[in-house]
This record gives structure tokens, sequence and C-alpha cells, in this order.
């Protein structure tokens, strides 16, 4: 179940595109497969992501479809559950985005995924590409629940 609108927001800025998703798992579970930042190729996101490997704090992403970018690691707070990265090689003038997880009472756990970048004109397919990864995380995070 996805909620929230809009999808994404154009504008005389940037692009800004917000995702939500409630997943039937325990909010610290989605936390601890968030924060791992080298693993998300296996904890969070198999299949959508292919390879991530570190070198230094920067993690190099591969996803399906053979796009590859690296990303900055700029803020990991275990208290708000908040990771935040930064696209740095990759095809945006601008890319900033980040993950946090709620807790939603019985319904489990809020995933929220927010992404501002430019150029502005990236939005639609980088909506499209969010919605497919939120829907992976969802899916492999109450599988492993299911375990």
């Amino acid at each position: 179940m996805l909620c929230g609108t809009p999808l994404y927001r154009q504008g005389p800025g940037m692009a800004s595109i917000r995702k939500e998703i409630l997943i039937d798992a325990r909010p610290d579970d989605v936390w601890a497969a968030l924060r791992d930042w080298g693993a998300l190729h296996h904890r969070l996101v198999p299949g959508f992501v292919t390879d991530a490997h570190l070198e230094g704090r920067d993690r190099v992403v591969t996803f399906f479809n053979g796009a590859v970018v690296r990303e900055v690691l700029v803020d990991l707070d275990d208290e708000a559950r908040r990771l935040v990265w930064s696209v740095v090689d990759g095809p945006y003038t601008h890319h900033n985005a980040s993950a946090q997880v709620f807790s939603s009472g019985d319904a489990g756990t809020l995933f929220v995924w927010v992404a501002d970048l430019l150029p502005d004109e990236a939005a639609g397919r980088i909506s499209d590409l969010m919605e497919r990864g939120i829907g992976v995380v969802k899916n492999t995070l109450e599988l492993r629940r299911g375990r």
C-alpha cells in the first residue's frame, strides 16, 4: 500500500519526489536493513540493486538496468532512524535523498523515501524507479519477517 501524494513535484526549483509505504515488519528490523550502508543489494533491495561496494564512505551502486552511481553518505542518524545520501557521480547536476523509518503502530512501519534532484526533467523517470524500488523494500522485508 503506497501512501502520500503527489508522487513528485516539479517547479521553478528542482524536482522533489516522495514515496511512502507501509511495511508489515518491526521498525527496528527495517532500520537495521536500511542503515547497513554497504549491503542494500542483499538486505534492502535485492534485484533492484544488483551490486554495491564501499570505497571509503562512498557506496558504488549498480542497478538492475545497468546504471552505476557513486553515493556519498551524508548522515546516518540512529535516533531518528534516518539515512541521507547524495549521488555525486551519476546523471544529475544535483541529487540528495533520504530514507526514514517510523513506527506505524499495529501497521508495523512507515518507510519514507525522498529525493530532490536536478535536472528537473528526470523527475518522471526517477519517480517510476523509486516506486519500483520501494516496492522491493516492502517485499524483501516482509518476506524476511515471515522466516
